[in-house]
């Protein structure tokens, strides 16, 4: 392999198409909302705000179980005092060899921190959350993996909430 070739794109929508090809499912629907996101202005200065950290690459803490491919809408805690040296990372969709080098890549936790301390936000809720992006079903996420998410990411009370896709 070349630095040229280490350079180029790479085209996911076929990666993801194959993955699940070889799996055995149909031809895979991408999510097609309609209307327009809700939008809740934030109501603190951002020096003052409480930060959610939401993570879709797959990353889980040494001594919980990893993430597995086949349509996974599991969802993992993460305490945010955690040595970012406990962190790991599986997903089917990416390659996670930078990820499995340095977590923050996808998951920010050390930046989130650096911005806490230098007082650009003001404070991370004391969990963050992830999941392995990718997840096949539809449904699961909008009956399941969202609301689930939401329920937890509320009860930390953020004042606003960094989603963070793979």
């Amino acid at each position: 392999m070349t630095d040229s070739d280490l350079a180029q794109p790479v085209d996911y929508i076929a990666e993801t198409r194959k993955t699940y090809d070889a799996l055995g499912y149909p031809p895979y629907q991408w999510v097609r909302n309609t209307g327009q996101p809700p939008w809740s202005p934030i109501q603190v200065k951002l020096e003052a705000a409480s930060v959610a950290l939401i993570a879709s690459g797959g990353i889980y803490q040494r001594g919980q179980r990893a993430f597995h491919f086949k349509d996974d809408a599991s969802y993992r805690v993460i305490d945010t005092s955690v040595s970012c040296d406990e962190l790991r990372v599986t997903h089917f969709a990416y390659d996670v060899t930078d990820a499995r080098a340095d977590p923050n890549v996808v998951f920010p936790l050390e930046t989130l921190r650096a911005l806490v301390a230098d007082g650009s936000v003001g404070a991370i809720t004391p969990q963050a959350f992830t999941f392995m992006g990718g997840i096949y079903s539809a449904r699961k996420v909008r009956e399941e993996l969202a609301p689930a998410l939401v329920e937890r990411v509320s009860d930390q009370r953020p004042d606003i909430a960094l989603l963070v896709p793979v």
